[in-house]
Parts: C-alpha cells; sequence; structure tokens
C-alpha cells in the first residue's frame, strides 16, 4: 500500500509523493527518491542519526513515532532546530504516516 505525503522542498515548493509501506523506507530515503533535495545535501550519513542533513519539520497532526535517544541527541547539536524538528531517517514509513505534511528544514 502507498500512502499520500505532501513534503515542502527547500525552495518552499510543496510535493504531494506517494510513498510506499511495503519497502522499509523512511522520511529521508522518499525525499530522496524523489529527488526533492540535491544530491549529497539529505541524508549524508546513510541514515544512522549522525548528521541532521535530513531534519524537517512535522507541519500537520499526524502522530509519527516518538523520538529515540540518538535523534534527540543528534538534534541537541543541529542548526535550525524548532519544537517539531525530526530527523527523517528516522521515521519509518508507515500506513499510520498517510497525510504527514513536512517541510525539510534549511541546510545548516
Amino acid at each position: 500500500m502507498d500512502i499520500q505525503l505532501k513534503i515542502t522542498d527547500r525552495d518552499g515548493i510543496q510535493h504531494t509523493i506517494e510513498a510506499p509501506t511495503d519497502m522499509n523506507m523512511n522520511i529521508m530515503e522518499v525525499v530522496r527518491m524523489y529527488e526533492l533535495a540535491p544530491e549529497g545535501t539529505i541524508g549524508v550519513c546513510g541514515g544512522m542519526a549522525m548528521c541532521a542533513s535530513c531534519q524537517c519539520y512535522i507541519v500537520n497532526d499526524v502522530k509519527v513515532p516518538p523520538i529515540n535517544d540518538d535523534e534527540e541527541a543528534m538534534l541537541s547539536e543541529a542548526f535550525n532546530v524548532k519544537p517539531n524538528s525530526r530527523l527523517g531517517c528516522q521515521i519509518a514509513i508507515t500506513e499510520e504516516l498517510n497525510g504527514l505534511e513536512i517541510e525539510l528544514a534549511p541546510e545548516s
């Protein structure tokens, strides 16, 4: 099953995309798949919560999985962090995320 996500890129353009729930992907990988950020500017660490290149802001009230310690530690050192900041690599694509709206954080 595919879910629908709305992702606002770093130029402020909103993209409505379909994301597969059966491929064990995360937000960062979907952004890369659709090329919504320039190559080499997102997911630099490969999705290990070791950089904040995939930081995004959760815009609407779709429930996302709770933040883990590694993600919280990384966000505490990142730039442009807001209360609704998350690392895209730490949010798995599941049916529960259908309708999620996010905005990519600016490059640091």
